[in-house]
């Protein structure tokens, strides 16, 4: 992979999360019976920084927790011989509650699809309310984002890669790559 270019450096993704953040508690009307669950991996690290930035806008703590996806996914006999379960950590109930399902990169829909599968395998949420930092096209699914980050106009032939130190050891980034 060659890298094209930086989207987003580590100030811009911290912006673009604290305009979600304000998004979120706007479209909500505050925070009462809100939750945020982030796809593992990286739509992790999006909750815990949401959740952070609601905390020191409105004083409360909403819950936050990560999902696990990896067997609700269409295509798992296809990319994994092996698959590994990873942890999925949600210490509360998500029933009748407004759940915001965070992910880095929205792109064919899939990933969003076997996330919102996973939810309702825990409970029946009020709703779900999509938080994504970059919509880059290429749907196969009606999904659609209610609170986005950046949109990327991509080609087929590009890769949108999100760092966070947690997973990479380098500051918040959006960078495209162009497939070798």
């Amino acid at each position: 992979m060659t890298l094209k270019a930086t989207l987003m450096d580590a100030p811009a993704v911290g912006r673009a999360l604290k305009r979600i953040s304000f998004e979120i508690i706007e479209k909500n009307r505050g925070t009462a019976d809100l939750c945020i669950v982030g796809v593992r991996r990286r739509g992790a690290c999006i909750a815990k920084e949401l959740q952070k930035n609601i905390a020191s806008i409105e004083g409360i703590e909403i819950p936050a927790g990560e999902l696990d996806i990896t067997f609700y996914r269409d295509d798992l006999t296809v990319k994994m011989t092996d698959p590994a379960l990873n942890k999925t950590d949600i210490p509360f109930d998500i029933t009748d509650k407004t759940v915001i399902l965070t992910d880095d990169v929205v792109f064919t829909g899939r990933t969003v699809c076997a996330a919102i599968d996973a939810v309702f395998s825990l409970g029946r949420p009020k709703a779900i309310r999509l938080a994504v930092l970059i919509d880059r096209g290429h749907r196969e699914l009606p999904i659609k984002p209610d609170y986005v980050g950046k949109n990327v106009p991509t080609s087929l032939s590009e890769i949108v890669k999100v760092t966070f130190p947690e997973y990479d050891g380098c500051a918040p980034s959006v960078l495209l790559y162009a497939k070798d």
